[in-house]
């Protein structure tokens, strides 16, 4: 029998954290830019032909949060000044200072972004759908970024059989697990992928930039979020998002590096978070 093999990583990129006081720290990863591949081929298991036609893309260098935006930055960010929206400031269904956020729409991280480029004199945002690909993935074209299957002792989703659904808990070669039913805290398994990233198969679907499109037609190769409406204003798009990365709710196909999903700007429940970029060494004036 053929041997199932999942890398395991504890790494530490090249960083800068952001102070965001009462002794709250937001650290970001250096992502230096490349060239890559984004999508799945044909043979992926699970594969969407939404996540198709696969294409290269080119990234520029920028930093990502080593987590996704957890419950206490979210609250301390939620104590600055407004922008645009009222924020409340402990959304969460399952609580924990050191738990993802959740139940937090799109428009709610977009103006978290802005209070914290405001705060902070840093450009931060949401990654375009192409940045969250290629982070995700760490230079590899495994199904995951530590392999060809998932296991629940690395990550966070749903590894029970659903079957009345005929829905897997196993992937490839990979054994079933168990169902936690609910988040854990950011960076508990210890498993980084090859930039110092965590959390990114699993736990908490991320919202991206991109508005939602059925397949990748005339995508951008640029990495630059893939909008209809240029507008700068953000809070003024409209229609559907990109979602990234699986839940704790979902099974383990949904947390492939290349499957993509879809909910309106305004949602938020209870697998819905996010993690930010920030332009490297753009300060705002």
């Amino acid at each position: 029998m053929a041997q199932t093999i999942i890398e395991r990583y504890r790494r530490t990129g090249l960083h800068f954290v952001e102070d965001l006081g009462n002794a709250v720290q937001l650290e970001m990863v250096l992502i230096k830019g490349g060239v890559f591949t984004m999508g799945a081929p044909e043979t992926e298991e699970g594969s969407k032909d939404y996540e198709r036609p696969q294409h290269e893309v080119t990234i520029q260098t920028y930093f990502m949060g080593k987590y996704p935006v957890t419950q206490a930055q979210w609250k301390a960010v939620a104590a600055l000044p407004q922008i645009k929206r009222k924020l409340e400031a402990d959304p969460s269904n399952f609580k924990g200072d050191q738990r993802p956020v959740e139940r937090v729409s799109w428009y709610d991280a977009v103006e978290f972004c802005d209070r914290l480029s405001d705060h902070t004199k840093r450009q931060y945002r949401l990654p375009s759908e192409a940045e969250w690909e290629y982070a995700c993935r760490a230079g590899t074209t495994s199904p995951f970024h530590f392999g060809e299957t998932i296991t629940t002792d690395i990550a966070n989703y749903r590894g029970t059989d659903e079957e009345s659904l005929k829905w897997s808990g196993s992937y490839g070669r990979g054994p079933k697990g168990i169902y936690r039913e609910e988040t854990t805290p950011v960076g508990s398994f210890e498993v980084a992928n090859a930039f110092g990233l965590y959390d990114m198969h699993g736990n908490v679907f991320e919202w991206c930039l991109d508005d939602w499109h059925d397949n990748y037609e005339d995508a951008p190769t640029d990495g630059s979020p893939w909008l209809d409406n240029k507008n700068d204003n953000l809070y003024q798009q409209k229609g559907s998002a990109v979602l990234r990365g699986g839940s704790w709710l979902n099974f383990p196909e949904d947390c492939c590096s290349a499957y993509r999903n879809t909910d309106t700007r305004d949602f938020h429940i209870i697998n819905f978070g996010f993690r930010i970029v920030c332009a490297a060494g753009r300060i705002l004036q």
